[in-house]
């Protein structure tokens, strides 16, 4: 029996979570191939993290696309703005040493989740009264549940440039970070924002990974790896596709902060092990 078969039912619960809460799961996969891989070098954690997200999130779109959940034209937007972004991450990754990175990691993250945690959402402005700059959308679900909202589109665009960068850097496809982004920043209903964020992840995480794959990080392991937890993906994101229509957006949006305090304190208690 192989030894790494183990890696199929992971990436199942990482697919489920990571799709759940429009995250890709990247945010939980990078933090447990430092602790299983402790010789790995960043750019190969990153690497076979971005592929796995890439496999995550284009499943997840799938199954988002049948709910009608997703935003396109934003999703397609953001998305542009997130190459560069993106590109430049995959290209700077082995610069960093491995402890500096795990430390950058950590602190991120329970920063982003004390925000979510502590951010008081603020009271939604009437559609008619937003700013005419503003980009407008509507979106009727499968169920007939419709969506009105707007949001502006330079502050989305610029933002989404800085995630592709960071998520890029450390190889968690960049969900975990778009997600709050969407909803607290950018006034997008939760639901929306993790089916659009998955849209949105399946185009960042493939420049990402196309880059790390031209310049040779993906080594033979690295790319048995990146199998195994792909097949578990793949199936994972349809059953958090499916979850997601029957859990609170409220709930969702707790979860992901929960998930990124646990993962944060878990990576810096290995820095200071060090």
């Amino acid at each position: 029996m192989d030894q790494q078969i183990w890696l199929i039912p992971m990436g199942f619960v990482l697919g489920t979570i990571g799709t759940l809460i429009g995250a890709g799961g990247g945010f939980i996969l990078v933090p447990v191939l430092l602790l299983i891989y402790p010789n790995k070098s960043p750019e190969s954690i990153t690497s076979i993290s971005l592929a796995v997200v890439f496999l995550n999130a284009l499943s997840g779109s799938a199954a988002y696309a049948r709910l009608r959940r997703i935003d396109y034209k934003s999703g397609f937007l953001l998305a542009i703005a997130t190459v560069p972004g993106a590109v430049f991450g995959a290209l700077t990754t082995d610069l960093i040493p491995r402890r500096t990175f795990n430390g950058i990691f950590g602190v991120l993250i329970i920063v982003l989740a004390l925000y979510i945690l502590f951010h008081r959402d603020k009271k939604t402005e009437p559609l008619d009264v937003k700013k005419k700059a503003h980009t407008k959308i509507s979106i009727v679900e499968k169920d007939g549940t419709k969506h009105t909202f707007s949001y502006d589109l330079r502050l989305g665009a610029a933002l989404s440039t800085l995630v592709g960068y960071a998520s890029s850097l450390l190889g968690i496809g960049g969900g975990v970070i778009h997600v709050p982004i969407l909803v607290r920043l950018l006034n997008f209903p939760v639901h929306i924002a993790t089916a659009t964020s998955h849209f949105i992840l399946a185009i960042m995480a493939l420049a990402g990974t196309i880059v790390h794959i031209a310049k040779g990080s993906f080594t033979g392991s690295s790319v048995y790896e990146t199998v195994l937890l792909g097949v578990g993906v793949l199936f994972g994101a349809q059953l958090g596709a499916w979850l997601s229509g029957r859990i609170r957006g409220d709930w969702i949006i707790r979860a992901l902060a929960l998930a990124l305090s646990l993962v944060g304190i878990r990576i810096l208690i290995m820095v200071f092990k060090t």
